[in-house]
């Protein structure tokens, strides 16, 4: 055996541990961000097997799996990590027109100056 195959052998248990660990993870996470990251995690120890068996077999077969396959993570991390933070940049358009000492609440108007039909936050009451 030489030392190469044991170089393999124990990166492959490190990264059976890591994925059996992420696995877990991803079961019992309390919330999202917390499956998300075991998921990017899970993707990043399939990779590196793929990477591993690619070197120890000697052929680059796998190299566009490899691409694939990181590319989807980073675009599935990025795309969980913004719908976890409920930014988008309507959102920030939207705060930043209703932000503001000149604007409070809709209901805050003074002299009891409301929208049509008296409604406080400016709304057309609708009657059935």
């Amino acid at each position: 055996m030489t030392w190469f195959t044991v170089v393999a052998i124990v990166a492959g248990a490190m990264l059976t541990g890591a994925a059996v660990l992420a696995v877990i993870r991803a079961t019992i996470g309390p919330n999202m961000p917390n499956r998300a990251v075991a998921l990017d995690v899970l993707v990043a120890v399939l990779v590196g097997g793929l990477g591993i068996e690619a070197a120890y077999n000697q052929h680059a077969t796998t190299l566009p799996i490899l691409v694939v396959l990181s590319l989807v993570g980073m675009v599935g991390s990025v795309s969980i990590a913004r719908f976890a933070t409920g930014n988008d940049a309507d959102d920030a358009a939207t705060a930043e027109l209703h932000s503001g000492p000149d604007h409070e609440h809709p209901g805050d108007q003074p002299d009891g100056i409301n929208g049509p039909d008296g409604n406080p936050d400016g709304r057309r009451q609708v009657v059935p």
